[in-house]
C-alpha cells in the first residue's frame, strides 16, 4: 500500500480524496486503481442508472422493510439474513458499497430520517446493526455505518449545532456506533452535516480521528454525506478521507495548495489516499452473481411479520371504541 501511494503525484492523490460523480470514486488506470460504487440503502438497494433511452432510472430491486420496523423484531439472525439478501442484490448490479445502515438514536419525531434509524435505544440499535452490517459484508460488499454523529434532527441540519452533555453523549448517542465496532469492522463510517461541540462533523478532528479512530477502533474509511463537507483542507486534517459527490476540481486544488503552502502536509493526504485505496482494493475482489428476486420478496415478507407489533388494549387503557376502527 505505501508503495502504491508513494507512485502517485501530489494531483493523483489529491484527486482520489473525492468522488468521480455522485456514485463513484476516481479511478487511476495506470496503477491498476479502479472506480469503488457506492449505492444508497439501507433497506433496499437505490442504484441510478443513465440510459440513452430511458434516461434517469433505478433499478428493480427488492424494498425490505425499514430499521424502523426491524427494530420491532429484535432478531439478530433476521438482520443478518436481511443483510445477506442486501448483498446479494449488490453483487448482481456490480455495486461495491452500501450505503447503510443509520443508527443515530431516535430523539424527535420530526426526525425526517427516523424511519431508517432502527430506535430510540442504543443496545437494539447497535445489536441489529452490527447483524445486518456481517450479513452484508459476509459476501464481500462493504457498508458505511452513519450518520456520525448526532444526527437526530432534520431541522436546518446542515448548520445546526449539537449541543450534548459529555456522558450523555458517550452513553447514549454514540454507545450504538460503538457497539457495533466491538462486534464488526464495517468498511466505511459516512460523517453527518451537523456541528458537533460547535464544529461541523465533516472536519471534526476530537469525532473523527480521537473518538471514532483512537477510543472507538475503527479502522476504514470516512466519507462524508452527500454535501455535507464545509471546508476540505480541515477535514482531510481530521480524518475525512472522501468526499462524496464530486463538486468539481475547487476542493481537489485546493488539498494541492494546501500542501504546498505548509497548512496540510504530505503525510496527512497520504494517510488519506491510503484509505480510499484500501477499500478500491476491497471491491475489486468481488464477482457479479444473480439473485432469486421471488426467494427475496418471499424474505421481505416474513420480516415484516416478524417485525409487526401487536398491542393489547388491557383495561380500556386507550380510548378506542369496541368494534371501531
Amino acid at each position: 500500500m505505501t508503495q502504491l501511494v508513494s507512485q502517485l503525484t501530489l494531483s493523483e492523490k489529491a484527486s482520489l480524496l473525492s468522488g468521480a460523480d455522485k456514485w463513484r470514486t476516481k479511478e487511476i488506470p495506470r496503477m491498476g486503481l479502479a472506480a469503488v460504487t457506492v449505492a444508497d440503502g439501507p433497506h433496499g438497494l437505490r442504484k441510478e442508472v443513465i440510459d440513452p433511452v430511458k434516461g434517469l432510472y433505478t433499478v428493480r430491486s427488492t424494498c425490505f422493510p425499514t430499521a424502523c420496523a426491524t427494530a420491532c423484531s429484535f432478531d439478530r439472525r433476521l438482520l443478518h439474513r436481511v443483510g445477506v439478501a442486501l448483498a446479494e442484490e449488490c453483487r448482481a448490479e456490480d455495486v461495491d458499497v452500501l450505503l447503510g445502515p443509520g443508527l443515530n438514536c431516535k430523539r424527535s419525531p420530526l426526525c425526517g430520517r427516523n424511519f431508517e434509524y432502527f430506535s430510540e435505544d442504543f443496545v437494539v440499535s447497535g445489536e441489529l446493526a452490527a447483524a445486518y452490517i456481517q450479513g452484508v459484508q459476509s459476501l464481500g460488499v462493504g457498508t458505511s455505518m452513519k450518520h456520525f454523529a448526532l444526527n437526530n434532527q432534520e431541522y436546518r441540519r446542515l448548520s445546526i449545532d449539537a449541543v450534548v452533555d459529555e456522558r450523555a453523549m458517550f452513553e447514549l448517542y454514540l454507545s450504538s456506533f460503538e457497539r457495533v465496532l466491538r462486534h464488526v469492522q464495517p468498511w466505511t463510517v459516512m460523517c453527518s452535516y451537523n456541528r458537533v461541540k460547535g464544529i461541523n462533523a465533516s472536519d471534526n478532528k476530537w469525532l473523527l480521528s480521537d473518538v471514532l479512530r483512537t477510543k472507538f477502533g475503527f479502522t476504514g474509511l470516512v466519507m462524508s454525506d452527500w454535501g455535507a463537507v464545509n471546508d476540505r483542507v480541515a477535514g482531510v486534517s481530521a480524518g475525512l478521507d472522501l468526499e462524496m459527490p464530486y463538486v468539481g476540481p475547487y476542493h481537489d486544488n485546493q488539498i494541492e495548495q494546501a500542501v504546498a503552502s505548509g497548512k496540510l502536509t504530505e503525510a496527512e493526504v497520504d494517510r488519506c489516499v491510503s484509505r480510499v485505496i484500501a477499500l478500491a482494493e476491497r471491491a475489486k475482489s468481488r464477482t457479479k452473481v444473480p439473485f432469486d428476486t421471488q426467494e427475496h420478496h418471499a424474505l421481505a415478507r416474513e420480516v415484516a411479520a416478524q417485525s409487526a407489533v401487536l398491542l393489547k388494549n388491557e383495561a380500556a387503557l386507550l380510548p378506542l371504541a369496541n368494534g371501531k376502527r
